[in-house]
């Protein structure tokens, strides 16, 4: 009992200080499919409107404190949900996609103003039915041969649809398939030839089938529907050779007239290969009913009367035309047989009427593509034309009045009544391009009656786009101008290409090609040419680039132009000078140059103008701006002049020499400029001196010029040498042979021989003398000295009775001797004194001349001159 108050204050304590404690507020854990609570395993359809209150956040404070709620999201994702932060009533404030995001990640708290409890959660967005189905591979046209069996499948058709379960399924069907030849399998797509089914090109040439995709269903804001998608498919029927010839404009009938002449025409009948993708040519030709009184051209087809119409017997004649196929190697193929009825009447009293299928029409309406092939029928025009007449009364012809040659009619000449064939004779005129509308007349108007009766039908067709045009640039060149420091991507010129083709085959994809091309781009849609993110353009490396653009359409025409880009040069190079420190020698009233280069491609940016920035002292030399050239001032003509500016004598100057361009911004350079100064009296001191002075800065250029002048002197000494060898090796060949005969004084009469040989030297051999020639084994030499070779005579001296011992010998050369050029001689003496000198001479000269007369005698039996 001693104890009890110290225990009841303990615990009095204890309850005291949790009452003081504050707990943190929680959320409620409802479980899936709550409306209330923490979110957990929350899910919304993507199709819930915006605004609606979606779910209420709700939690307790442990004290019953009042507590907030509040929602965030990651910053890169978007703010889906808002919150009351009262109510805890969460309100969808973004429309949801599950196509693009199919759950959302958030974070809700809450906070009881002391504690704040935060947990992330995951809101599933689920699937509505909000796609429809796509096609995929548009447009779908497929190329068919008309003998195709049934039941084959001929395309493909695909749709997608990015929904999930039946919503994202696709079935197929054909949008008013009856009557059709074609199905579609309604899950695969696959279009094919129905069962019994056949195709029939003379029919039908093309086909045009919508087909339609359509979903599994599914809900969308609360309701349940059906999404579909259509395309259009052409099925384009290709011809096969397996029709007969076909008859144009029957029935066929004819009329002969009382005053028709033998051999008239009366009608033409007119057959076509009924295969009209490659027709065969056809002949015609009479099979009986004629009687002998009709005949038939074989190509053309016209019937003509062979008898007056007082002998024909009957009123009425049935004949039978046959036609037949040639084909391609001349052999008949198939036939075909048209009656042709021809009466005999005289009357005319009804003109021409066209009628239509429901009776007489003056209007006639038909829907076309353009461009069709040639000699194609127009079968969608039903005309009939009919002239109640009989005979020549009932003859007319028909004829279109309109655009000229582009269609003609068939048959151009009508007895009574034709089926009108209306055929295509210019395929090229009928473009949507020009005509929307082609507006024809056609006009039939009686031939033989005076009347000349006539009616007329309006002919209107509706033209059909094709893609039957290139897309054209709007000019063959493109020329534009850029910076070189354009940023990579920067436009540089939009190209333009029009296709005058209506719907997609009107749409133009560009591109571009060419080795220019590398550092350009080309908006496919909007022919905007640009250049490369990455691309540094540089005028001094290229200023031009050439490259081809191309327009295309959808299936694949096209055309090109060409463009040319320049860059526009920048000034973005310093000038440069071809070293910082350069040495000059500058001889008295001389100037000196220096020179600097600026790598811009254009003017003005790569013009320089000069300066001297710093010079000790500053008043010595002057440049000139634009050359670059360096003198002295006019008041300097002397070392000494120059010493008195610098007392020290230097002979040698520092310069600071500007280079700066002309551009906008100008940029500079600088270079230092050592200048050696020489008066003129050095360079008197001779070439070589002069030389090294002038080489002293580039001692490389002395070295050049003497290693020049040596390979010179060589290369005279090899050419010499070589020239000396050839000659000596060629003269080696013939070697002068000397014989001396020793003979007495030729006899008096001789002289008139000697006179001959002495006129015949003074000719021709004046000009040579004897060369002397190494010995070799070609030399006949018959003394045992080395006697010397003898020389070209000497002219003899004036006549005399008696012989002269003091004179040298006079020798001659023997024919195989060398010649050479001889020295000019004084004028020889008359012809008989010097033949008397000769025959009074020595015995060695006598018996030599003698022996070159004998030779020059014989020689002349065969030659008029021995040179």
């Amino acid at each position: 009992m001693g104890r009890g108050p110290p225990a009841v204050l303990a615990l009095w304590m204890l309850f005291l200080s949790l009452a003081q404690a504050n707990f943190a507020p929680h959320f409620f854990d409802n479980g899936a499919g709550s409306t209330n609570g923490n979110m957990a395993l929350f899910s919304l359809p993507e199709d819930t409107p915006v605004g609606s209150h979606v779910y209420t956040l709700n939690g307790t404070d442990p004290e019953g404190d009042p507590v907030s709620y509040h929602i965030s999201f990651n910053p890169s994702a978007r703010s889906v949900f808002s919150v009351d932060p009262n109510l805890g009533n969460i309100t969808l404030i973004e429309e949801l996609d599950r196509e693009r995001e199919d759950e959302i990640e958030a974070i809700i708290s809450i906070s009881d103003g002391l504690n704040l409890v935060a947990e992330k959660v995951t809101i599933l967005v689920t699937d509505a039915n909000d796609e429809a189905p796509r096609f995929i591979q548009e447009p779908y046209v497929v190329q068919v041969p008309e003998d195709t069996p049934s039941g084959s499948s001929l395309a493909r058709v695909r749709a997608v649809d990015r929904d999930t379960g039946s919503a994202g399924s696709v079935t197929y069907f054909l949008k008013n398939p009856h009557p059709s030849e074609f199905s579609v399998d309604r899950h695969s797509g696959v279009l094919r030839l129905q069962a019994g089914a056949t195709l029939d090109f003379e029919k039908a040439r093309a086909h045009f089938l919508t087909v339609v995709a359509k979903d599994g269903g599914g809900k969308l804001r609360g309701a349940d529907v059906v999404l579909s998608a259509t395309t259009e498919v052409t099925v384009n029927v290709e011809d096969v050779q397996d029709m007969a010839p076909v008859f144009v404009g029957t029935p066929y009938y004819g009329y002969v007239y009382e005053d028709t002449l033998p051999g008239s025409e009366v009608l033409t009948v007119v057959a076509m290969d009924g295969d009209r993708g490659k027709p065969n040519r056809v002949l015609y030709s009479l099979v009986n009913g004629s009687d002998g009184a009709f005949e038939i051209n074989e190509t053309s087809g016209a019937i003509s009367v062979t008898q007056s119409p007082s002998q024909l017997r009957r009123e009425v004649y049935e004949l039978h035309v046959q036609v037949t196929e040639v084909s391609s190697a001349g052999t008949p193929a198939a036939q075909a047989m048209v009656p042709v009825t021809i009466r005999i009447v005289d009357l005319n009293n009804h003109p021409p009427t066209f009628y239509g299928e429901s009776g007489p029409q003056n209007r006639f309406e038909l829907s076309m593509y353009e461009h069709p092939p040639q000699g194609e029928i127009l079968r969608g025009l039903k005309i009939t034309v009919n002239d109640s007449d009989q005979g020549a009364n009932a003859k007319f012809n028909l004829r279109l009045v309109g655009p000229g040659g582009i269609f003609r009619v068939v048959p151009q000449t009508v007895l009574n009544e034709a089926q009108v064939t209306i055929i295509v004779e210019n395929s090229a005129a009928i473009d949507f391009e020009k005509f929307k509308v082609l507006t024809f007349k056609l006009l039939a108007i009686e031939v033989s009656t005076p009347e000349k009766f006539s009616s007329t039908a309006d002919v209107v067709i509706q033209l059909l786009d094709t893609n039957d045009n290139v897309p054209k640039f709007t000019s063959h060149y493109y020329v534009a101008r850029i910076p070189e420091n354009a940023p990579g991507g920067s436009n540089v010129l939009a190209v333009t290409a029009v296709d005058p083709d209506t719907g997609p085959w009107g749409e133009v994809k560009y591109s571009i090609y060419g080795s220019g091309a590398d550092l350009f781009l080309i908006h496919p849609s909007s022919g905007i040419i640009y250049t490369q993110p990455w691309a540094s353009l540089d005028a001094e490396g290229t200023a031009r680039y050439n490259f081809y653009v191309k327009a295309e359409d959808m299936e694949g025409r096209y055309s090109l132009a060409e463009v040319f880009i320049t860059l526009l040069d920048v000034n973005d190079h310093y000038p440069q000078f071809g070293k910082s420190v350069q040495e000059k020698i500058m001889v008295l009233g001389s100037p000196v140059k220096i020179e600097a280069t600026d790598q811009d491609a254009e003017e003005p940016n790569n013009l320089l103008d000069y300066s001297i920035t710093h010079a000790e002292p500053a008043n010595v030399f002057d440049i000139n701006t634009h050359t670059g050239e360096i003198w002295l001032k006019n008041s300097i003509r002397s070392l000494d002049a120059l010493h008195n500016i610098t007392p020290s004598g230097d002979r040698t100057w520092s310069l600071e020499v500007q280079a700066k361009d002309r551009g906008s911004p100008s940029f500079s350079t600088t270079a230092l400029l050592k200048i050696d100064i020489v008066d003129t009296e050095m360079l008197s001191r001779g070439p070589m001196a002069a030389f090294l002075m002038q080489t002293k800065e580039n001692p490389m250029k002395a070295v050049g010029v003497l290693a020049g002048i040596m390979a010179i002197i060589v290369a005279l000494t090899v050419l010499i040498s070589t020239a000396t060898f050839w000659r000596n090796k060629k003269s080696n060949k013939v070697q002068p042979v000397r014989r001396v005969l020793r003979k007495r004084p030729s006899p008096a009469p001789h002289s008139i021989r000697i006179e001959w040989l002495k006129f015949r030297r003074t000719k021709a051999a004046d000009k040579f003398v004897l060369k002397e020639a190494p010995p070799n084994e070609n030399c006949n030499n018959n003394s045992r000295g080395s006697t010397p070779p003898p020389q070209a005579p000497a002219p003899p001296p004036p006549p005399s009775t008696a012989p002269s011992m003091g004179q040298a010998p006079w020798t001659v050369p023997t024919v195989s001797g060398s010649l050479g050029p001889q020295q000019p001689q004084q004028p020889s003496p008359k012809p008989r004194a010097v033949a008397k000198r000769k025959a009074v001479g020595s015995p060695v000269q006598s018996a030599l001349v003698s022996e070159l007369r004998q030779k020059f005698e014989k020689k002349n039996l065969h030659s008029k001159a021995y040179f």
